[in-house]
């Protein structure tokens, strides 16, 4: 079993400076914790290294690309044979517009957000590339109107 990562408190510091502006410079960093740039690299490298940042991924704005509708859909699956479940989480890894999907607890086997241009282009997603499986029985679809807020995690 590995052992768990120990955050210290510069490390929490850092994160909540990130937290803040993503954007932010090592330097600024740097100045705020009163340690060198370099120290502030080596401990972002550390955090990148250990999966407390992800350090590949940036956020695009979906809107900014024609994406205006946000959807919740929940996915309940006929087990037919033992294969099932990982056949259709696989089907569903395929669709571009799905940008998470969690395996969850409850009368569904998926929960996932789904961008579409549209409600049209909602409608032919859920249609044409979810309930046309064969194992897929039944979908529940929740449109959100607006996003009240996003955040990250508090790091105390």
């Amino acid at each position: 079993m590995a052992n768990k990562f120990h955050l210290d408190s510069l490390d929490r510091k850092i994160l909540g400076i990130f937290a803040k502006d993503i954007r932010i410079s090592f330097t600024e960093i740097a100045r705020q914790c009163n340690i060198t740039a370099s120290a502030i690299h080596q401990r972002v490298q550390k955090l990148i290294e250990q999966n407390i940042i992800d350090g590949k991924t940036f956020k695009i704005s979906p809107k900014a690309i024609n994406y205006n509708t946000l959807a919740y859909v929940g996915v309940q699956i006929n087990l037919v044979k033992q294969r099932t479940h990982q056949e259709v989480f696989e089907h569903i890894k395929g669709i571009p517009e799905v940008v998470e999907c969690h395996n969850i607890t409850g009368k569904y086997s998926f929960l996932l957000k789904i961008y579409a241009h549209s409600n049209e282009h909602l409608k032919k997603l859920l249609v044409e590339k979810l309930q046309s499986v064969v194992e897929v029985v039944a979908t529940e679809t929740f449109i959100s109107l607006e996003e009240g807020f996003s955040r990250n995690l508090p790091v105390e």
